[in-house]
């Protein structure tokens, strides 16, 4: 099914695009180029790909995205080929992943789509424009999956997340002239944009949640066990590295009502909000949602003969608590954590401590 233009000269110029081009050679040798180098890479469909390659380019620490056609059968689709070919819109996103993790790129992607609709994104209709994230292994499928059960738990839509987790088989980089479409064609990538709905979706779905992008961060990392033990209290070990509890309402942060961020106390890697905490009458801090979801882990915890959800930071491996369905709106989510796995850092000192990208956060017309 063909791309649906709102506004007649919209269409009168992509006819006139669609007249030329195959696809590019120098497209593939960039592509050969960048899977030689320790890169990743995620491939992902949102619809009309000009726009979603727009946006993921905006996530510090991407290298690099292809606009093109994915999870179809046969060789060499077209625009004009591709659906029936049951191939999807689709990008290829070339990350670094010292600066920015693959679930940083899914959490970023899913925050520019409708992941709510099935037949296909905003103006575009068909199985063609359709939402999925194409996963390569099991390790980024689960992170598919879990980065989708988050967006649901958020409450932000009133209806299912439908985008679909698929085995990655094959992509094929689209013709020359859909490459950077919105550097290239400013003027008209703008109007398209806007006459297709997109851009007034993403502008009021996540009107309230300003700055909740997943930054690009430094490689965060575990440093050797002989440094934590020096490095920690003897508390802040046994939570964090042999799953110990401190005991509730003794603990440093089950009060504390100053504005600002809790980080990993043994990697750094930031991991909630104080706009998100909230006194649960636990005796330990507790969230509605991650500042960063992916940096949170879940696992299945079967201890102490019941089964709960475990927490756990993506790059310390931290044990940071629990989480529990019995939270507050708009999430219903308790996390429910150790104040012996986290490090606070008010809003005063975001810069100063390297995290200066979370001060827009707190502004006052947030």
């Amino acid at each position: 099914m063909r791309r649906i233009f709102i506004y007649t000269i919209l269409l009168s110029f992509m006819l006139a695009c669609q007249s030329g081009g195959s696809q590019s050679s120098e497209v593939n040798e960039m592509t050969k180029a960048e899977i030689a180098k320790n890169t990743g890479i995620a491939t992902l469909a949102g619809g009309c790909f000009w726009c979603v390659e727009s946006d993921m380019k905006k996530l510090p620490g991407v290298l690099k995205v292809v606009s093109g056609y994915a999870g179809g059968e046969g060789k060499d689709p077209t625009y004009e080929t591709y659906s029936a070919m049951g191939y999807i819109e689709a990008v290829q996103v070339y990350y670094d992943p010292d600066r920015v993790s693959y679930e940083q790129v899914l959490n970023h992607f899913v925050r520019h789509i409708d992941p709510t609709d099935a037949g296909g994104q905003f103006a575009d209709r068909g199985p063609g424009y359709r939402s999925a994230i194409f996963y390569g292994n099991d390790e980024e499928k689960n992170a598919a999956a879990q980065v989708l059960r988050q967006l649901e738990r958020s409450g932000k839509f009133g209806k299912p997340i439908v985008t679909e987790i698929l085995p990655f088989t094959s992509f094929y980089p689209a013709e020359a002239y859909h490459q950077e479409y919105g550097e290239k064609n400013p003027l008209r990538y703008k109007y398209y944009r806007s006459g297709s709905g997109r851009e007034g979706f993403l502008r009021e779905t996540w009107k309230n949640d300003q700055g909740r992008t997943p930054a690009a961060a430094p490689k965060y990392g575990k440093p050797a066990d002989a440094t934590l033990k020096k490095k920690l209290t003897k508390m802040q070990y046994d939570v964090t590295q042999k799953c110990g509890t401190e005991p509730p309402f003794q603990n440093e942060y089950v009060h504390n009502k100053r504005e600002g961020i809790y980080v990993d106390i043994v990697s750094g890697e930031p991991l909630f909000s104080s706009l998100d905490k909230y006194d649960s009458g636990t005796g330990w801090p507790s969230f509605t949602r991650p500042l960063e979801p992916g940096n949170i882990v879940e696992k299945e915890d079967r201890s102490l003969f019941m089964a709960r959800t475990e927490v756990r930071s993506r790059h310390g491996d931290s044990h940071l608590g629990h989480v529990f369905p019995d939270g507050p709106h708009p999430t219903g989510l308790r996390y429910c954590m150790n104040s012996a796995a986290l490090r606070f850092i008010p809003k005063e000192e975001l810069e100063k401590e390297g995290y200066g990208q979370y001060l827009k956060l707190f502004a006052p017309d947030n």
